[in-house]
């Protein structure tokens, strides 16, 4: 039996820690999809664009060689996403475990039989380290440079 595994993430600026997350996500499965958060959803969710566009931040994700295959995520809903790809296993970095919206969707994916599966959060970067980084160098105020993006 094939064990679909799926790693949801903005992975924008891409880094150590996103590669780590999908490393660890394909050793415990034999398929991995990986959701890439869209720029609408990432507006809506974080009240931020991404540095780098969809388009590219799919091109980027499938051709890191843990990716069996990248989709772009457009809806809000976790378990929407888990009826049109059928995943077994769902990961996340270990900053959700214990929080609310954690426990939800442990909760959720239960009901469905969906693993949730937590990888530690790579401390070191952070594609919000990586953003304060770039504001600083384009001399942007953070306000201004949030209108930028």
């Amino acid at each position: 039996m094939t064990r679909i595994g799926y790693a949801a993430g903005a992975y924008d600026l891409f880094h150590i820690g996103h590669l780590n997350i999908l490393k660890h996500a394909k050793s415990a499965c034999d398929h991995l999809i990986a959701g890439v958060v869209s720029d609408e959803m990432l507006i809506a969710t974080k009240g931020r664009a991404p540095v780098v566009p969809l388009a590219e931040r799919l091109e980027i994700v499938q051709s890191v060689r843990f990716v069996d295959e990248a989709v772009a995520e457009v809806v809000p809903d976790k378990l929407d996403t888990w009826k049109k790809l059928r995943f077994d296993i769902f990961f996340k970095g270990d900053d959700w475990r214990g929080t609310e919206k954690g426990l939800r969707l442990e909760r959720e994916f239960a009901k469905v039989g969906v693993e949730v599966v937590y990888f530690p959060y790579t401390m070191t970067t952070s594609s919000t380290a990586l953003r304060r980084a770039l504001d600083v160098l384009t001399g942007a105020a953070p306000e201004q440079a949030e209108q930028l993006r």
